[in-house]
């Protein structure tokens, strides 16, 4: 993929960015992600378009990275942390899952209406499929980069549906794809979304796998040349330290079979 260096000017209305290219013309850009991107956009700082030369869009640049207020890199599109998890899966990076011989992108599966992002088939030795759900982390905030940015429903959701999943045996796992240069550990956001951090326990002690890796972002003579992830990072479930009203009144709500405490 191509990356065009330019200055980020704003982001507003949630998708849509303005920025400077090299030769000064002012543009407006498609910013892919419906977060808050908090701690991310920084004005009159450096960032990384795609183009498309799709005659019909309306916006033929899109914000793919931004520099955060710390100097660190973030890649904002949320849509090609998929691609990275596959492409780490291909290259042996993430070697939680190796030896599958399909992959199968958003396959219908639970109670709630979803779609998970892998399905992973055929193993040489586990006959169980492996469904894997990917969500791109930008947030760092108190040394850690932390899920999610924005009180996330569609979140909470993907969790409950992992966690009952593996309750019934089938493998499942949620891989952070950690889109920060300055991250070196993950935990969830428990100021921002005290249902999900508490979600995110409950799916690991009942056999989730949580995963996070981190992107390296390839310069080349000065020129972003490529996004991939590199390594592994350490994932913090410790108990959160105040348990909010509302998360302990919905208590086991969550799902409808036990669940380990």
């Amino acid at each position: 993929m191509t990356f065009y260096s330019a200055t980020l000017l704003s982001r507003y209305k949630r998708f849509l960015s303005d920025v400077r290219l090299a030769d000064n013309q002012v543009i407006t850009a498609h910013c892919p992600n419906t977060g808050s991107m908090r701690n991310c956009v920084l004005e009159e700082s450096r960032c990384y378009l795609s183009h498309s030369p799709n005659p019909k869009r309306k916006y033929a640049y899109t914000l793919e990275v931004v520099t955060t207020p710390d100097g660190d890199l973030a890649g904002i599109n949320t849509a090609r942390a998929n691609g990275l998890v596959a492409r780490a899966i291909d290259e042996g990076v993430i070697t939680q899952l190796q030896g599958y011989a399909t992959r199968l992108a958003e396959q219908k599966y639970g109670t709630e209406n979803s779609r998970i992002d892998w399905l992973l088939r055929d193993h040489t030795s586990d006959s169980r499929p492996c469904y894997v759900e990917v969500k791109n982390l930008t947030l760092l905030e108190e040394g850690y980069g932390q899920f999610p940015d924005a009180v996330s429903e569609r979140g909470s959701k993907h969790l409950r549906e992992l966690m009952a999943l593996a309750l019934q045996g089938t493998r499942a796992v949620l891989v952070f794809c950690v889109s920060h240069s300055g991250v070196n550990r993950v935990k969830p956001a428990d100021h921002i979304d005290a249902r999900y951090g508490h979600l995110l326990r409950k799916a690991a002690a009942n056999g989730v796998e949580i995963l996070a890796y981190q992107a390296e972002f390839i310069f080349e003579a000065g020129v972003l040349q490529d996004i991939r992830l590199v390594r592994p990072l350490p994932v913090d479930l410790s108990p959160c330290l105040v348990k909010p009203k509302e998360i302990v009144e919905i208590g086991e709500a969550e799902i409808e079979r036990p669940l380990v405490e």
